[in-house]
């Protein structure tokens, strides 16, 4: 391999007779007068006597054609293979046109690979096209995990991919974008198992009801995550001590359910007392809209009234003092605060508290929090507020000294759908805590791992803050370029965004310098999702053919004078099958087709036997 045709001090030409060259592998350039010099190839040619060279006739092209001519090839019997290479540091001088190139050894180009070890790092995955490299490699880095390539699974062979945890200090948060069946989910995945792996605390919403990690993948070895997470269902095993509530938490939450109208919120401020219980507040809810349907002038005749008990005599002078109270709060908005208060209460999440969150993440395990879209948005606001002012008033104690606070860890906060928690142009109750996590949470240890198909639909300010940017397949024109804006892509790594093979992804970190192209390992665990939806089907229906088959055959044989009697049977062994005669003979017709049973005629009719 050697260096052609016009160079510059950030990027060069490489031709080889012997060898392909593939985007993103790193050369070692042997320039007599810089020293060794690293590159990563970013495009790369092939040419042939069927290729012209000159093929736009361009200057860059005449020089290389020159500069293989002086170098020996003959361009118009061999095939030459020539890669763009974009220079690692910018070189004093341009690189000497003719320098030699090679394959660096991994000890070459360790720095530039590897910025953290195994022990202290998430290991995602294997950096693409490094698999020469990686032969040098030490033992330890070698076959850390399994790759699926062309559908099958096989051990690495090339450097891994590891994002140092302790480089979380000054380069926080994780951002995973790709669109459907780009391996995004993989990716999040990953990065779970890889928390768990290292004891860190963390919490997922998981609005896909997808992060089980009790289903092992095939192969083989893997590690145990049974004790390592707990799943909560929002308002089954977790809700919102409403007791716990300020003013703004209970905003918050409503709001969640529907936007507040600008008279509701003042007259939640009004009504709302500060350790309120459910009942008290929605009595008193309640009651305000009675009271106001009924008004001060129908409450006083019925306080007029001669012979009323004195129970109901006491309901009416509640209500108007009510209606004194609160006169100034219109009738609309007091409804409109209780059907939102209804709807929350009847999702069940005021039955319950955090506490087994808080307890599963002083314990360093993973909370997956597991609802619909619409809760788990209300849901958000509460708890991640709750968990990062305890978090952040821990941490303010102890720089003040003070003794009295509750150790609270750091934690990893983690989503898919993110777009629908932290949305562009509009608010949403769960935005404000997730940009202040994401620009305050580095200094208290709270973390951000966001996941979207849509960064353009992001909060601009979030998007900003994340400073580790995962990205898979992504096909929207918008979103490649709000990429391109947030991390370093080129237009060459852009232009390969649409047709990324799934797994593959592009990593944008200050950490390396530079876009890295990596494929994700493949997973310990598998999502419960992952079953093809019509082999489901025919699982299904072969199932139940099976299930009817065993009532059957204890009928056989079974002649069609008799059907009638035959699903009789059939109904009285089992309470769950109503067999009608129509419905039996179809599934003898189904199952001769299936070879289950068989089909024959006599002086008597047709009658079904063992096959």
């Amino acid at each position: 391999m050697n260096v052609v045709g016009l160079t510059t001090s950030h990027e060069v030409y490489i031709a080889s007779k012997e060898r392909k060259f593939r985007i993103n592998e790193l050369i070692l350039i042997e320039d007599p007068n810089q020293g060794p010099v690293i590159g990563e190839v970013s495009e790369t040619f092939s040419y042939n006597r069927y290729i012209p060279f000159s093929l736009n006739h361009d200057f860059f092209d005449v020089k290389v054609v020159e500069s293989l001519k002086r170098l020996g090839y003959s361009i118009d019997e061999e095939e030459i293979n020539v890669a763009k290479v974009k220079l690692m540091t910018e070189t004093t001088y341009p690189i000497v046109t003719g320098s030699k190139a090679r394959i660096p050894d991994f000890l070459e180009v360790k720095d530039i690979l590897v910025r953290g070890s195994k022990e202290d790092g998430l290991v995602i995955g294997e950096i693409k096209h490094t698999e020469e490299t990686a032969q040098t490699m030490e033992e330890e880095l070698k076959g850390l995990f399994y790759i699926l390539n062309k559908g099958k699974t096989e051990k690495t062979k090339s450097v891994p991919f590891i994002l140092d945890l302790r480089s979380f200090q000054q380069y926080p948060h994780i951002g995973i974008f790709g669109g459907s069946g780009s391996g995004k989910s993989f990716g999040m995945r990953v990065i779970m198992e890889e928390l768990m792996k290292k004891g860190i605390p963390s919490i997922i919403l998981d609005p896909h009801y997808e992060m089980d990690f009790s289903t092992s993948s095939d192969i083989g070895e893997r590690p145990d995550f049974s004790d390592c997470y707990q799943k909560f269902q929002i308002g089954e095993d977790i809700g919102v001590e409403f007791s716990a509530l300020t003013t703004r938490d209970l905003l918050d939450l409503l709001s969640a359910v529907k936007p507040l109208t600008e008279a509701m919120s003042s007259a939640i401020e009004i009504l709302f007392k500060r350790g309120d219980s459910y009942a008290s507040f929605s009595s008193r809810v309640e009651d305000l809209c009675e009271a106001l349907e009924m008004g001060k002038a129908k409450l006083d005749k019925m306080l007029a009234l001669e012979g009323i008990k004195e129970i109901e005599k006491e309901k009416y002078r509640r209500l108007r003092e009510l209606v004194e109270e609160y006169s100034n709060i219109p009738l609309p908005s007091v409804q409109g605060i209780s059907w939102r208060l209804k709807r929350l209460y009847y999702s069940g999440i005021f039955s319950h508290d955090i506490n087994p969150v808080i307890r599963a993440l002083k314990s360093g395990k993973l909370s997956v929090i597991q609802g619909p879209i619409w809760l788990l948005q209300v849901f958000a606001t509460y708890i991640l507020s709750s968990l990062y002012r305890k978090r952040r008033d821990y941490k303010d104690g102890e720089l003040r000294g003070e003794k009295n606070f509750e150790y609270f860890p750091p934690f990893v906060v983690a989503t898919d759908e993110a777009h629908n928690f932290a949305p562009k142009g509009y608010d949403a109750p769960s935005k404000g805590i997730i940009k202040e996590i994401a620009q305050e949470g580095r200094k208290y240890g709270v973390f951000l791992v966001l996941a979207t198909q849509r960064p353009t639909l992001l909060d601009e300010t979030v998007t900003a803050q994340l400073n580790t940017k995962i990205i898979f397949r992504t096909v929207r024109g918008n979103d490649i370029s709000t990429l391109m804006e947030e991390t370093d892509l080129s237009s060459e790594e852009a232009k390969r965004l649409p047709y990324l093979p799934s797994g593959d992804a592009f990593v944008s970190t200050p950490l390396f310098g530079r876009t890295i192209a990596i494929r994700v390992r493949y997973p310990y665990s598998m999502s419960p999702h992952l079953k093809n939806p019509f082999d489901e089907l025919i699982e299904k229906n072969t199932q139940e053919l099976e299930e009817y088959y065993e009532l059957i055959k204890k009928e056989l044989p079974i002649y069609e004078s008799n059907l009638l009697r035959v699903a009789k049977n059939i109904s009285s062994q089992n309470s769950k099958v109503v067999m009608e005669v129509n419905a039996l003979k179809n599934l003898l017709e189904e199952m001769v087709k299936k070879g289950k049973i068989k089909k024959e005629i006599s002086p008597l009719g047709c009658f079904y036997t063992e096959a």
